[in-house]
């Protein structure tokens, strides 16, 4: 359900009211502000005229041990050494002379700035005063304590030993969620005052300014909602900082919130955990009511043991659940280390992977694949969530129980998907695991309605507290179940497994890169040698051989004449195959000379060149419109030349041969290709046809060396490019190349 305010109305109002410089106090305190540099007083609360009949305006700015000698002599010793800002110490109750007679005052020293704030309170008739009388019931609660067998039970007896304490009639705990709303988990209470047990109340009831005073100052007491705050008088035009006050004033729309719950007297005790806010423990009281304050420091003190308590029991339930969750991640690294690639290891074994997170549906998603587990939105929905994430996340964990709230496509399939936690395993290709948790639909029962009402006041309108808080229902849909601490460092922690996995072994194929390119650069230079070394000998064999046949055929017997032909067409073959062997060695070691090719005129050479030793053979060439390309042009004519060759070479068993010249465009690349009607080949050894000395047909049938492919593979990888091949057994071949679009750099190597 969404609240409806007017666009008008400043929601944050409240938000940015000063309330750590209200410039008054209550009325059932004094507050002397002494300046440590000189002792002088500079700021005092007015009612010192009516306690010790002086005149603030001519007290102001003289020495503090002229104005209240007896009071000076007191505070000798806490003004000497006072405390830092941000506590609060607590001196002795001392007996006051007043220009009503002696009264005892409990007394307390902050810091503000470069002043001593010192604060008197006028000691409760009946009031419970000394640590002795205090001590049962904190005695009793530590013993209590330790049997408590949940959070739940903790705060329990919390509420129960403050309100034995302090006589309140209603004594609440009160805990914050993560959007600072706050529910009432806890209760203890008489009759006097109804009950909010479960119910929730919205953030705006205490907002953030208050928050961080309720974090830095722990306990709040407010005896009388219908008070008349008592001005703070001072020279200096710069208001005091009461943050750390005992007395300050409050807010007057708090006093309206008040008196509107019904209550007139209320204290507060700060449940921190970590230093953050975690809770309250809230007193109220249907009339007017004064604590002592060494009451109300016994409520602090037992306060901070339920907290000590409090963290102690849900670090326990954290632990446990991280030993738990760090079972299931090991299985699953196991998993993992036993696949050849990670992500079998994950999409493998669902049980894990679901049980790690505590979720319903999982998805492993990379920018090829999207693997589903479980209950999840189907993979359109998975994939358009993944690009939502890449584009706005930054985070390498991210979580959250309403996703429609920060995704409102999410909103189509709640009851699969009401919540998501995901874990970036690579930022250099956009990968993901997500869990799933679906909606939990709920009603929430707030303590009235939440929206404060307006009202016109002076010409303007100003938000005011709610006045009814009766229970109002809210259903809440597209929220999950929250995802629990422990489960996010788990998932956080299988990341991190992940990363270093992909990092191992990201770096044991850069040390195998490393090594091939020095052991090809060596072989480069091995065949390089031998290739060249070896020319000479094949030409002399060749040579020798015949003039051998030229100058003593006749005197050769038949054979020995078929001797010398086997020799000279083996020298051939190997002269060959050792020029192509010296070609390929020097393909790696020659830089790049890239020009523009018209690619139509450098595939008619070629035809006109491979025409002179087809003779009489029936060939269908068919030629398509051929971009023109960015490459070196002698390298990528040695392409068109092997693949060419190899079209009219396999397609000579054909009577009537057909040869395809063609290409297409994809994604910033050009792709040619060369399809033929002949034998074809088995893709089962696809992985061989490239290869160097890789032959797919017999000697006898189809001759070659066995190189071309290699060379043009080799080609169109320098080129930045790629090369493949389809076929099928007497169904024929299509061998196509892709080429980038960007233009390479001259000479580049």
């Amino acid at each position: 359900m969404t609240l409806q305010t007017p666009q008008d109305i400043d929601l944050t109002a409240c938000d940015r009211e000063p309330i750590h410089i209200p410039g008054s106090i209550q009325p059932h305190g004094i507050l002397l502000a002494v300046r440590l540099s000189d002792r002088t007083l500079a700021y005092a609360s007015a009612n010192i005229a009516e306690i010790f009949g002086l005149d603030p305006a001519g007290a102001l700015g003289r020495p503090f041990a002229d104005i209240l000698p007896n009071l000076s002599r007191e505070f000798e010793a806490p003004l000497a050494d006072p405390p830092q800002a941000g506590t609060t110490r607590t001196l002795r109750t001392i007996e006051v002379q007043t220009a009503g007679g002696l009264r005892a005052y409990e007394a307390v020293i902050s810091r503000s700035g470069e002043c001593a704030v010192l604060e008197l309170e006028e000691t409760p008739l009946g009031a419970l005063s000394s640590l002795d009388s205090l001590y049962p019931t904190l005695r009793r609660f530590v013993e209590q304590l330790q049997g408590a067998s949940s959070v739940d039970v903790l705060c329990g007896l919390a509420a129960q030993d403050v309100r034995r304490m302090t006589g309140f009639d209603r004594v609440l705990v009160y805990r914050f969620d993560e959007h600072w709303n706050g529910t009432v988990i806890a209760e203890d209470r008489n009759e006097v005052l109804p009950s909010y047990l479960d119910l929730r109340f919205p953030a705006s009831d205490i907002p953030a300014q208050a928050r961080e005073l309720y974090r830095r100052n722990r306990l709040r007491i407010i005896s009388d909602a219908n008070y008349t705050p008592v001005p703070i008088q001072s020279r200096n035009p710069e208001p005091l900082d009461l943050s750390d006050s005992v007395l300050r004033s409050v807010s007057p729309v708090h006093l309206e919130y008040m008196r509107n719950m019904g209550t007139l007297a209320s204290m507060s005790i700060s449940i921190l955990r970590d230093g953050r806010l975690w809770g309250l423990i809230s007193c109220h009281n249907k009339e007017p009511k004064r604590v002592s304050l060494q009451v109300r420091n016994a409520c602090d003190f037992l306060t901070q043991i339920f907290s000590l308590q409090l963290e102690a029991r849900e670090n326990t339930t954290l632990a446990e659940n991280r030993v738990r969750l760090g079972a299931v991640q090991t299985r699953l690294l196991a998993h993992m280390a036993a696949e050849d690639h990670f992500i079998a290891g994950l999409v493998n074994h669902p049980d894990d992977l679901l049980l790690l997170a505590g979720a319903q549906g999982a998805a492993v998603i990379t920018p090829d694949h999207c693997w589903l587990m479980g209950q999840t939105p189907g993979e359109d929905a998975v994939r358009a969530l993944f690009t939502w994430l890449s584009q706005h996340t930054q985070e390498d964990v991210f979580a959250t129980d309403r996703l429609s709230q920060v995704y409102p496509a999410a909103g189509a399939y709640a009851d699969r998907a009401g919540g998501v936690l995901s874990i970036s395993i690579s930022k250099a290709h956009s990968s993901y695991v997500l869990w799933f948790r679906p909606e939990v639909v709920q009603t929430v029962k707030w303590g009235g309605n939440p929206q404060k009402p307006v009202q016109e006041e002076a010409g303007t309108s100003r938000l005011h507290p709610r006045r009814s808080f009766e229970i109002w229902k809210e259903t809440v849909r597209e929220r999950s179940l929250p995802w629990d601490r422990s489960e996010i460092e788990a998932v956080g922690e299988l990341r991190n497994a992940i990363v270093g996995i992909v990092l191992r072994r990201a770096e044991e194929l850069a040390a195998i890169s490393d090594e091939l390119r020095r052991s090809n650069k060596e072989l480069e230079a091995f065949s390089y040698s031998v290739s060249h070394d070896l020319r000479a000998p094949f030409r002399h064999i060749v040579g020798f051989s015949e003039l051998l046949k030229k100058q003593e055929w006749n005197d050769l017997s038949d054979k020995g004449k078929r001797y010398i032909d086997t020799i000279i067409e083996s020298a051939y073959t190997a002269g060959t195959l050792v020029d192509n062997l010296l070609r390929f060695s020097q393909m790696g070691r020659t830089a790049l000379k890239p020009r523009r090719i018209d690619m139509d005129l450098l595939i008619d050479e070629i035809r006109q060149q491979l025409s002179v030793h087809t003779g009489e053979r029936r060939i269908e060439w068919v030629v398509g419109d051929l971009p023109e390309v960015t490459a070196d042009p002698v390298l990528i004519r040695l392409v068109f030349e092997n693949l060419l060759d190899n079209a009219v070479k396999y397609t000579r068993p054909r009577e009537r041969a057909r040869i395809e010249i063609g290409s297409t465009r994809n994604d910033g690349e050009t792709v040619f290709f060369v399809r033929d009607n002949g034998v074809g080949f088995d893709m089962k050894y696809i992985d061989k046809l490239f290869g160097v000395f890789q032959r797919l047909h017999r000697m006898e049938d189809f001759e070659g060396t066995g190189i071309g492919l290699a060379n043009v593979r080799r080609i169109v990888e320098r080129h930045g490019g790629r090369a493949w091949a389809e076929g099928a057994l007497n169904k024929g071949a299509t061998f196509s190349i892709a080429l980038p679009d960007h233009t390479m750099t001259e000479g580049a190597a």
